[in-house]
């Protein structure tokens, strides 16, 4: 690789990079951000990297090396958290986390001295804020959101938490994760050396990651410390206490991160703001509901509503009441939270939203909708055990009808088409 230059090396990075179904739009932001986070060097070995989960002996393969000195070099990229480990039978393997929620947020989770954070935060702001082509595909793109927001769940009072389904509440998420990290809210941390601090002066030590990722992030270079879950608890309570919208990975088991966002700072609930009324991320299955009866106008729940779903509007003889946009409202909680009679209260939604099963449904399900599962199918390194290959596969035949279609075009698979008409002719012999 000594002939390439510095630009072909970061420039295939970015070819790499979007590889994935979230990917980076290319920029020239873009090209100085991956300079402060990777040298020369670390450039031209990541681009080489496969999509899914790999292992000592494949990068080894992959990059002319001997296993020593590809370990050297994996190790260097999980202290800089370019690079997340695990553990598979006893086997290490690597994989390359996404732009967000992955190596773009990673990067400011702690202070650092290695890297100029202002000038990163600076870069982010630039990229995000500014130029906004990353913030609308990341969050727009696809059906299938990256994201979906927790109900704050004290508000659920008496009966209505035996409707709350598990995957439904943080404190379950929380209860079932191995390990836990808390780390620095990136977005709060980014906006302060951007200019632009918080408005509100919520926490920064409330950015929760689980499982792999949290041990992770802990174990190398300190990007996350492992906390109990009873502590866990403690940082969602501090979290209801500070208005802030719990915001995790749309999966039902075991989501990788849970933030806990502020309107002012967090980009998803910025887009909120911004592209109203497309959603960014997915809501809860709750909605806001005003007795007019109980209301006494005081404003409260629009002022601190985070995506300024909530206005508060006279009446003919001069009470001012809150009118509640339910085509952008995230069903948070924070509204009913704050207010001082008790006047608004969490109903559940007419229609269920759906959460994909795990990160691999997820994965699947917005492929197919961005047009890129080939992508994901012939990443031939990625995919060169069954396992993986077969972990696609069983998600695409659960999907529904109109999807499988969509796969099957995409993929142009004879083995995938001949997966389908099986499966076709089994549920036809159901119905008979």
């Amino acid at each position: 690789m000594g002939h390439l230059t510095a630009r072909d090396a970061y420039k295939n990075l970015e070819d790499r990079i979007n590889w994935f179904t979230q990917g980076a739009p290319p920029s020239d932001t873009l090209y100085k951000i991956l300079q402060v986070l990777y040298s020369e060097k670390e450039a031209k070995w990541a681009a080489l990297l496969p999509v899914r989960p790999f292992t000592l002996k494949k990068a080894a393969k992959i990059w002319g090396t001997t296993e020593a000195k590809a370990e050297k070099l994996l190790d260097r990229l999980c202290e800089k958290a370019l690079l997340v480990d695990s553990y598979y039978h006893g086997q290490r393997q690597f994989v390359m986390p996404p732009p967000m929620a992955g190596f773009i947020e990673f990067a400011l989770m702690r202070t650092r001295g290695d890297i100029d954070q202002k000038y990163l935060s600076e870069l982010y702001y630039q990229y995000m804020n500014v130029e906004e082509d990353f913030i609308k595909d990341l969050f727009f793109a696809t059906e299938t959101k990256l994201g979906r927001v927790f109900v704050q769940e004290p508000v659920l009072a008496g009966s209505k938490t035996n409707h709350i389904l598990d995957y439904e509440r943080a404190t379950h998420i929380v209860e079932e994760a191995q390990h836990i990290g808390l780390g620095t809210c990136y977005c709060r941390h980014k906006m302060y050396h951007a200019g632009h601090p918080c408005e509100i002066d919520a926490p920064w030590d409330v950015c929760l990651t689980f499982d792999n990722v949290a041990r992770s992030l802990a174990e190398h270079g300190t990007y996350a410390r492992l906390i109990s879950k009873e502590e866990a608890k403690d940082v969602l309570q501090r979290s209801y206490e500070s208005n802030l919208v719990q915001i995790g990975e749309n999966v039902r088991e075991h989501p990788a991160f849970i933030c806990n966002c502020c309107g002012c700072c967090c980009e998803a609930l910025q887009a909120a703001r911004h592209f109203s009324p497309m959603q960014p991320v997915a809501t809860t299955n709750y909605i806001p509901k005003v007795s007019l009866e109980q209301c006494i106008g005081c404003g409260k729940c629009a002022n601190v509503c985070p995506i300024l779903a909530i206005s508060i509007n006279a009446q003919e003889h001069g009470q001012k009441q809150p009118v509640i946009d339910e085509e952008i409202c995230l069903g948070c909680g924070v509204c009913a939270r704050n207010c001082p009679t008790s006047a608004i209260q969490l109903t559940r939604r007419p229609v269920q939203i759906i959460t994909p099963v795990n990160s691999t449904h997820r994965f699947v399900l917005q492929a197919i909708e961005k047009g890129t599962l080939q992508n994901l199918i012939f990443d031939n390194q990625a995919f060169a055990n069954h396992r993986a290959m077969a972990a696609v596969f069983g998600t695409i035949l659960k999907l529904p009808p109109l999807k499988q279609a969509l796969a099957s075009k995409q993929f142009q698979s004879i083995y995938l088409d001949k997966l389908l008409s099986i499966q076709q002719k089994r549920a036809n012999q159901k119905q008979l």
